[in-house]
């Protein structure tokens, strides 16, 4: 069996995997398509949307609003997606903050116009749509992914390995990682087969020691997902029109 946990992070993309039984590794890759090179033939659970809405409703694109009532005061880490239109807004490289501030404005009014209530990008979602765009064009281009590659989230992984009970700590308080939080997840995580050593590594040059342990979470969730243990929510999973499902799965 032949898993991957996976999140963004500064440098690209953050992996825990373990191939055939061995001992998990954790790596960084620059680019998803280089994850997918180095880790074939491979169940991924990745912290990133997956299946984008032409239109966006109120509460997101519908796995959002099913997850966030088992997240207590953690639910504030879903936060919904806008349309696919305001996604591919603009997808310039920026060179400048002046750019990407307004292209972070184009996005918003797009997101504006293609939503009931309108609303716009946060500068969070807006961070991470370059990332959501990379796995989109892959899963538009080769629908045999969709079998393999999986939306999970790392708050929603925790409350489902803990037995649907939602963390009680952050990860992090005013963007500074919470220690107490991170030892929280830790010890969940080492309950299900971590070494607290592992988990204890200083992460790969370009990843936080967040990325790392959601990355970790990530990895039991392809496990749950592989052995046919996880759920989607909604189950099924939607599908957006380009047959993309659309579930978080945990």
């Amino acid at each position: 069996m032949r898993l991957a946990g996976v999140d963004g992070c500064k440098a690209g993309w953050i992996a825990v995997h373990s191939m055939d039984g061995a001992a998990s590794s954790v790596s960084v890759f620059p680019t998803f398509q280089a994850l997918l090179d180095a880790l074939p033939d491979t169940t991924i659970a990745v912290d990133m949307p997956i299946g984008l809405p032409d239109f966006s409703r109120r509460g997101g694109r519908g796995p959002e609003a099913l997850v966030r009532p088992l997240l207590g005061a953690r639910q504030s880490s879903v936060f919904a997606i806008p349309s696919r239109a305001a996604l591919y807004a603009d997808t310039s490289d920026f060179t400048t903050a002046e750019a990407w501030y307004a292209a972070h404005r184009r996005a918003s009014e797009v997101a504006m116009a293609t939503s009931d209530p309108p609303r716009g990008v946060s500068i969070q979602a807006f961070g991470i749509f370059a990332k959501i765009r990379e796995i989109d064009a892959h899963l538009i281009a080769r629908p045999d992914l969709r079998g393999r590659i999986f939306e999970s989230h790392p708050e929603v992984a925790f409350c489902r390995l803990n037995g649907g009970a939602a963390m009680t700590l952050p990860k992090k308080i005013k963007g500074a990682v919470n220690p107490a939080g991170m030892e929280e997840r830790k010890a969940l995580l080492c309950r299900h087969g971590y070494e607290k050593s592992f988990l204890d590594e200083r992460p790969p040059r370009g990843a936080a020691s967040d990325d790392f342990l959601d990355a970790a979470a990530m990895m039991l969730i392809a496990g749950r997902i592989a052995s046919g243990e996880a759920r989607p929510s909604p189950d099924p999973p939607l599908t957006d029109r380009f047959g993309i499902p659309v579930a978080i799965w945990a």
